[in-house]
């Protein structure tokens, strides 16, 4: 429960508080700006290239006695490091958003092969080759294998074709019956 979110003098940034209910906690954090600072410069210190805004913004914050301009751009800076953090939480939540869309893309492409599979099992059932009872073949695999090659090179304008063709419609009209 957020119990005020402000910035009286730049001071509490956050107040979070924590209650016991029914056995479970939540957590009581006050976040002010010096650890928020405290925990940038960590931060940043960890970093191999930090940006120059960075650097800039290290250098103010561990100086001793700054004066009312170094004041007014280390906050200028936490306000931009601030923005930076927000903008790339909002990146990271449109790329979760993209890839959850292309993941459910893939499923669905997924889900409609599956389903063009199912027809071609169906229609091994209507012409005969598969038991609908239990799923398997009725003939070995090396025969229904070698029979549908044979399908397969048989010459689209070969007469074979149209008799099959008719004969195919002949059962699918008896099945859908």
């Amino acid at each position: 429960m957020i119990l005020r979110s402000h910035t009286q003098a730049d001071k509490v940034i956050l107040c979070t508080i924590t209650t016991h209910i029914n056995g479970k906690s939540a957590e009581v954090r006050m976040t002010n700006r010096e650890d928020w600072l405290s925990a940038k410069i960590a931060y940043i210190n960890g970093l191999k290239s930090p940006s120059e805004q960075q650097r800039l913004l290290v250098l103010l914050a561990e100086k001793k006695n700054r004066t009312t301009t170094d004041e007014k751009t280390l906050s200028a800076l936490i306000r931009a490091e601030k923005t930076a953090e927000k903008a790339a939480a909002a990146k990271a939540r449109v790329t979760a958003i993209i890839a959850a869309e292309r993941k459910a893309a893939a499923r669905a492409e997924r889900k409609a092969r599956d389903h063009e599979l199912y027809k071609a099992a169906g229609l091994m059932i209507v012409a005969g080759l598969v038991d609908s009872k239990t799923g398997k073949p009725k003939f070995s695999a090396a025969e229904l294998v070698g029979a549908l090659a044979g399908i397969a090179e048989l010459p689209r304008n070969h007469p074979k074709w149209q008799e099959w063709e008719k004969r195919g419609k002949e059962l699918l009209t008896k099945d859908s019956a």
